[in-house]
Formats: structure tokens, C-alpha cells, sequence
């Protein structure tokens, strides 16, 4: 009897062993698991919260350079109405609204430089480096005031500025999406 007795408790004793085994098998597995859906929930949050300040800046971006775009064709028509005295101070005004608008969208191409990714930023850089024609030429028109051969060089200037500005808006726009899409 004392042989069964014996053997009983070795048998509880592996059977109790391997229980608390198991136990903490089974424990590790579900922290391991618990530990894992933590991660890529907190993975799935930041890369929403990227997702979204992108998407903001790109639109930052384009919103701001159709201010840009607005504020080109009142100088457009201002070059192309007939020279008058209040011709410059206009000119200058609008001179000094565009610089204001550029500071503008320079801050929104450095948002998307930051915000990335490596093509959208280049594409928000072409755009803010397309203004500069359009800058250059206000700058010919008030060095050359109203009227005159110079006047005008610096309105056909000025319209030869359109079609690079809005395709490097336009390629922005793709790039963006392309970016905001995963491709």
C-alpha cells in the first residue's frame, strides 16, 4: 500500500507540474499575443495620424497655390490694361501681395517636406520654385513703369509663367495622390 500511495503521489505530483507548465505556457502565449495586437494597433494609429497630417499638408499646398494662381491673374491684368499714373502703384501692391502669398506657400512646401515622402516633397518644391518667373517678371515691369517695350517683355514674361506653374501643380497633385494612395 505504501508502493500505491507512492506512486500517487508522483502521479499528482507530474500532473500537478504539468499543469502549472501549462499555465505558464499558455500565459506567455497570451501576453506574447496581447503584446503583439498592441503593436499593431499603436502601428495602425501612427500611420493614420501620418496619413492624415499628409493629406493636410498636400491640400495646404494646393489650396495655397490657387491664392497664387488668383492673385497672378489680377497682375496679368494689370500689365495688359493701357498704361496709366496709378499703373505702378498697383503693380507694387500686387508686388507686395505676391511676396506675401510666396512666404505663404513656401511654409506649405516645407510642411510637405517634412511630411514627406521624398516625392511629394520634391513635386512641392517644383511648384514653389515655379513663382519665381512670375516674380522675376513683376520685378521687369515696375523697373520699367507703364507702357514701353519693357512693360510688355515683362507681361509676355509674366504669361509664359502660366503653363510651367499649373503643370507643377499639376504633377504635385499626382504625386500626392499617389503618396496619400500607398502606390
Amino acid at each position: 500500500m505504501a508502493e500505491s500511495t507512492l506512486w500517487t503521489l508522483s502521479i499528482a505530483a507530474v500532473t500537478g507540474g504539468t499543469a502549472v507548465l501549462a499555465s505558464w505556457v499558455t500565459s506567455r502565449g497570451s501576453t506574447r499575443a496581447a503584446r503583439i495586437q498592441a503593436e499593431t494597433a499603436a502601428d495602425s494609429q501612427r500611420r493614420e495620424r501620418l496619413r492624415e497630417s499628409r493629406r493636410t499638408a498636400y491640400l495646404d499646398l494646393i489650396e495655397q497655390t490657387h491664392r497664387m494662381g488668383e492673385l497672378f491673374w489680377e497682375v496679368s491684368d494689370l500689365l495688359r490694361q493701357p498704361a496709366a499714373d496709378g499703373s505702378t502703384a498697383a503693380l507694387r501692391q500686387l508686388s507686395e501681395r505676391q511676396t506675401a502669398e510666396y512666404a505663404k506657400l513656401r511654409r506649405c512646401a516645407r510642411v510637405v517636406e517634412l511630411e514627406g515622402p521624398l516625392p511629394a516633397a520634391a513635386a512641392a518644391l517644383r511648384v514653389q520654385k515655379s513663382t519665381g518667373d512670375f516674380h522675376s517678371a513683376i520685378k521687369q515691369a515696375l523697373a520699367a513703369g507703364p507702357g514701353g517695350q519693357e512693360w510688355a517683355a515683362a507681361e509676355e514674361r509674366f504669361d509664359a509663367a502660366y503653363s510651367p506653374f499649373w503643370a507643377a501643380l499639376e504633377a504635385f497633385v499626382d504625386t500626392a495622390r499617389d503618396a496619400h494612395q500607398g502606390k
